[in-house]
Parts: C-alpha cells; structure tokens; sequence
C-alpha cells in the first residue's frame, strides 16, 4: 500500500510497547471511527520539561524509520505542591519509587491537587504534524486503591470520579473524562476531517542528539 492509498482518516498506527495503553487508545478511537493497530518502534525518549515535545520528538523519529502516518502519546502526572513533579519524568518516578514512593512524600502535604496531561502528536510524510492535548484534573489519593488502568491510576482521584481512583473504574468509565481520551478525541475528530484536505509539513522541530535519555 502506498501512502496515497492509506485510508488516511479511518486508520492509523499508534506507536507504543505498552499494551494497555494502546487498548485504552483503540477503544476512544473506535467511538471515533477511526481503526488503529499498535507499532512497535524504537524511539528515542528524550529529557524535556513538556510532554508535547517528547513526543513530536518521538513522533517524528517513529515517522522517519516507518514511512507510516502514525501517533505517539505521552503523558504526565502534574502535582501542584512538588511544583508539577514527576511531570514528564512519570515513567522513570514510577519504575524507580513507584506509587507508594508517592504516597510517602505527599503524606506529609495538605495540598493534594494533581492534573494528568497528555499529548497525542500525530505525524506522517504527507500531513502536518499536529498535536492535540487533554487534561484531567483531580487529587492524590491517601492510599492506593483499584486493580484496574496502570501507572499512576490508582492514586490519582479524577474531580469528576465520583472519590475514585482511575484504577477503581472500568476502561469505560476512564475513557469518559482521562485526559488521554479527551487528547485523542482531538485528534479524532481532526483526522475525520483531514481525509478530505490536503496537508504539507511545515513544522521546525529537528531532531537533536539528547544529552540524557529515558528509558521506556
């Protein structure tokens, strides 16, 4: 299949080596009309303090080695009184101290509050890269709670959960309101409408050597 060919606006790849993720992703995507199948692709995760820029870096790197219109998300756990720590550093506080590593050092705090931003880029060699952004506000929960969801889901308590962890709803439930459907439903109603209009690149971002990388 040539890239003129590719139902651009119906499918795409989403770029990820995390199942669940992409199973959460499939799902907002369908409710949009739009198929998708996960990538595995090599990438280089790169030290930044946004989550939008590490993954149109990543997105456009995926781009260039698979020739194929495709997505990255990355996300990021925001809490306001360790001054929006982990942020985009979540995956490696989360494979080094974990959820309970949390929960310790916001034992002793009175401020709770905890926003979950997510960044869906979108990038191919025949459309504009775009980016498409969600937010989910809510609070660090006093314990970890639910066995459902990953990562941080099960101490972060969204404000429209009802007191209830991510990790103590079905997917449906968290694909109501997270702030990776409300950034991928950007993107999908973006998409429906790109089938029908053409795009040119014209973004600046270069890809550069990282000084320091994560893993993941």
């Amino acid at each position: 299949m040539t890239i003129r060919d590719f139902p651009v606006g119906r499918f795409v790849f989403f770029v990820s080596g995390n199942v669940h993720k992409f199973n959460e992703v499939r799902r907002v995507l369908a409710e949009c009309g739009i198929a998708s199948a996960m990538l595995r692709v090599k990438t280089t995760e790169i030290q930044d303090d946004n989550v939008e820029n590490i993954a149109k870096v990543s997105a456009l790197e995926a781009s260039k080695k698979s020739n194929l219109p495709l997505i990255v998300e990355d996300a990021g756990l925001f809490i306001r009184a360790l001054k929006g720590f982990p942020g985009p550093y979540s995956s490696y506080v989360l494979r080094t101290i974990g959820n309970e590593g949390v929960l310790k050092i916001m034992a002793s705090l009175d401020d709770q509050y905890a926003q979950f931003h997510s960044a869906v880029v979108f990038c191919s060699s025949s459309l504009s890269v775009k980016c498409f952004l969600g937010v989910s506000e809510g609070k660090i929960a006093q314990e970890a709670r639910g066995s459902s969801g990953f990562g941080f889901d099960p101490i972060f308590e969204p404000s429209e959960g009802g007191g209830r962890t991510f990790a103590e709803m079905s997917m449906e439930e968290k694909n109501m309101f997270s702030h990776r459907s409300r950034a991928l439903r950007k993107f999908g109603e973006w998409y429906k409408s790109a089938s029908s209009k053409a795009f040119k690149y014209e973004g600046n971002i270069a890809l550069k050597e990282p000084s320091e990388t994560l893993g993941g």
